[in-house]
């Protein structure tokens, strides 16, 4: 088919999509867009549309109830956005609407016009009523591609992406030749978002080159990091980007075939995605003759079983066989020989996702974007001790400071920055002269850490960068598949090394037995999994060398973080008498009262849990954590203490 017979079958489509669109407008009646990913559901999203309903059909209220996608700002969940056309406001974004909330919202607002604006996170839009939100750091200082349209439409309803342009890159590409396809995006420099940065051009060049016939193009979904859920979240915000980025893909290296490979801890984003590849068939978007064109391409959705070491190709590839997870020797490369022994493009999912983006707007735009060798943006989601969690997209490029102080408003509670662990598990730990690091794949790996597929952990002056490594490498050792020695064995042993420094049994030679045992794992590891597990170890060995060398001469940990070089006592002296706070919350009764009615800790019996520091009242603070242990005065049960109960004479 030509160009003008494809357009104009999508044009009919997209004229529908506009239908629609204008109809909604016409209503003029309130619309109430909920944030219903899983971060918002988590947050009790649920119950708060359910409020939402039952308070409209109390008071008789007609008005729109939208479920959409995450916006990216987790830390302000349950989020909503009430468009209320009659109020003159323009649309309102709404931080934290508990179910109690969404019905003051229905009576102040869709009913009276007061906008309550001590619910307002801000406007949608510039608006001299209310402060933008786009005035904000954590908004304006983004930009946003892949997630440009997350937490603005149904993601159900393929019709509201259509509207906004969507499937259109596909249509053109459609109309032009394979070849044609894989030089824009050579051109555009775009680069694998999965964590390795290979240029995404060139791979598809190779898969097109193969003589064997039968591509198949695979949409890696299979996100195991801790604290990174920006696959997931793109998923169930926008799944109809992922899936026109995924036929854009097929077409241009040949697949009739694809599969969108997802772990099954992500039941959300599995159903979403199957509902969005059943409406792309019903309207001649995916399946066969897509746009009444001989391309045919069959999508279908692979439920993952969870195994971290499968976020790479070939065991990804090896699961969907059917057989255990396990990396395989490369050459042949999945591009030349893959599943089932047919050349197979393995892409992730903010790589598919970025390619409409690129088609319309041309190479050249997303060059422009980022820096020169890691063009466009790239997606984290930024958690642990850092004001706004939750996902962020900005121009790659931009530096760690401007994105954790500025972007995400730094650290709370009067603490100053440690550390910041970037590119999940397998990532190195920065400190804070790294901060004006560049974020792009060739500057972090050079710092000793690495992009990965998004995760990125804010620490604080509280964390304890020994067991941070303990912490990381206790994850990575569970999730090595065990086919090199290297990597079970050796990652074992450097867990073992670090349970024994964290709990006060290190040795002086740990440490260089620790950075030798690490090298040995990278060389000697087959996968990415192995030859990474060590990075969180020698990163922290390099940076914060002091901390380790506390932990194994002086038996103490600076931080205050590892149980067996900690112990709780009570000063006496602010320790008040007659409160049995304290008391009532230690698990174990190792608190008892002192001769002079006040309380001691019996450090034989103490489990360390934390919990009396915790209770103590903020106006006496008289529990007091040490560090090494000796530190704690050793207080006397008195003998009639010995057989009270729960610590009271």
């Amino acid at each position: 088919m030509n160009k003008q017979e494809i357009d104009a079958r999508f044009v009919s489509i997209r004229r529908e999509a506009e239908r629609r669109a204008e109809h909604r407008k016409r209503e003029a009646i309130p619309t109430i867009y909920i944030v219903m990913s899983t971060c918002g559901l988590a947050s009790g999203a649920a119950e708060t549309k359910h409020a939402f309903e039952e308070a409209l059909s109390h008071k008789g209220i007609q008005a729109r109830i939208v479920p959409v996608g995450c916006l990216g700002h987790c830390y302000a969940e349950p989020l909503v956005v009430i468009d209320h056309p009659a109020s003159g406001f323009p649309p309102i974004c709404y931080h934290q609407v508990s179910a109690g909330r969404a019905r003051v919202l229905v009576g102040s607002y869709l009913e009276e016009g007061d906008p309550v604006l001590e619910y307002v996170l801000g406007a949608m839009e510039r608006s001299d009523l209310i402060p933008s939100v786009m005035d904000f750091p954590r908004f304006s200082l983004e930009q946003r591609l892949v997630m440009e349209h997350c937490g603005h439409i149904d993601p159900d309803d393929i019709y509201q992406y259509i509207a906004l342009g969507g499937y259109s890159a596909l249509a053109r590409v459609l109309a032009s030749e394979p070849a044609e396809i894989i030089h824009l995006i050579e051109t555009s420099g775009l680069r694998g978002r999965g964590g390795a940065g290979f240029p995404t051009g060139r791979k598809w060049s190779l898969a097109r080159a193969s003589e064997t016939g039968g591509n198949i193009a695979i949409c890696n979904a299979d996100e195991g990091d801790p604290g990174a859920y920006v696959d997931r979240t793109i998923l169930e915000s926008n799944p109809h980007q992922l899936l026109e980025g995924l036929a854009i893909c097929a077409y241009a290296v040949g697949a009739t075939q694809a599969i969108v490979y997802v772990r099954a801890e992500y039941p959300l984003a599995v159903q979403t995605v199957k509902r969005a590849i059943r409406s792309a068939k019903e309207l001649s978007l995916l399946g066969p003759g897509i746009l009444g064109t001989p391309f045919d391409l069959e999508v279908s959705v692979f439920e993952g079983s969870g195994a971290f070491v499968c976020g790479e190709e070939t065991a990804l590839i090896r699961s969907i066989e059917g057989r255990r997870g396990m990396p395989q020797h490369r050459p042949p490369y999945p591009v030349e020989k893959g599943l089932w022994g047919r050349p197979t493009v393995v892409n992730n999912v903010k790589t598919l996702s970025s390619l409409p983006s690129i088609v319309q707007k041309g190479g050249s735009w997303f060059r422009a974007i980022g820096t020169a060798s890691s063009p466009g943006t790239a997606v984290f989601s930024v958690v642990g001790n850092v004001r706004h969690p939750g996902l962020v997209e900005i121009a790659m490029g931009t530096s760690l400071r401007t994105l954790i102080f500025d972007v995400c408003g730094g650290i709370p509670n009067k603490k100053s920055f440690k550390a910041v662990q970037i590119g999940g598990p397998s990532g190195g730990c920065l400190p804070e002269s790294f901060l004006d690091t560049p974020i792009d794949f060739d500057s972090l790996r050079q710092a000793g850490a690495m992009m990965g597929s998004g995760g990125m952990v804010v620490m604080d002056e509280d964390s304890c960068m020994v067991d941070v490594a303990r912490y990381f490498l206790d994850f990575t050792q569970k999730e090595s598949c065990g086919k090199c020695t290297f990597c079970r064995i050796g990652t074992r042993h450097l867990l073992n090394i670090l349970d024994r420094i964290t709990k006060g049994d290190g040795r002086k030679e740990d440490v260089e037995l620790l950075a030798t045992l690490s090298e040995d794992i990278k060389n000697g590891s087959l996968c990415g999994l192995g030859k990474t597990a060590p990075n969180p170890v020698l990163t922290s060995l390099r940076f914060f060398l002091d901390e380790y060398e506390a932990h194994i001469k002086e038996k103490r940990c600076p931080a205050l973080k590892c149980r067996s070089l900690t112990a709780y006592y009570i000063d006496l002296e602010k320790c008040a008498r007659g409160c049995e706070v304290c008391v009532g919350c230690c698990p174990v009764e190792a608190i008892f009262t002192t001769r002079g009615r006040k309380k001691g800790i019996d450090q034989k019996l103490c489990v360390k849990c934390g919990e009396c520091l915790v209770a103590c009242p903020r106006e006496y603070d008289a529990v007091v954590k040490v560090s090494p242990p000796g530190l704690a005065p050793i207080i006397e049960r008195p003998p009639d203490e010995e057989k009270s109960v729960g610590g009271q004479g």
